[in-house]
């Protein structure tokens, strides 16, 4: 996984407006959605014992064990636009997205 200047750069930012101390942001899968999968977000305070570690540009994203072999080669980014915001995703594994971008199957 590999991950942009604007999401390291939010990401930098979201842990510092937390007020707790956190190792990083965990990035996970989980089954949800009309197309099957979505990702997950959270702060991660520990490493877990399985958990692919990526450091790049001053911070630090964990990927849940489960998550791994869906997103392999994954480009992690934050847009901001005049209707939204948010972290998006590149997967080069995803076969489908569902209309509405929230879910994606391989």
């Amino acid at each position: 996984m590999t991950i942009t200047d604007a999401a390291a750069e939010r990401i930098q930012a979201l842990i510092a407006k937390r007020g707790k101390e956190s190792l990083g942001i965990r990035v996970g899968v989980r089954s949800r959605g009309c197309s099957g999968l979505t990702y997950t977000l959270e702060y991660a305070d520990e490493k877990g014992k399985f958990d692919e570690v990526v450091s790049d540009k001053g911070v630090t994203i964990l990927i849940d064990p489960k998550a791994t072999m869906f997103i392999i080669g994954t480009e992690m980014d934050y847009v901001e636009d005049k209707l939204q915001s948010g972290f998006t995703f590149r997967n080069p594994n995803e076969k489908g997205r569902c209309g509405c971008g929230e879910s994606f199957h391989v």
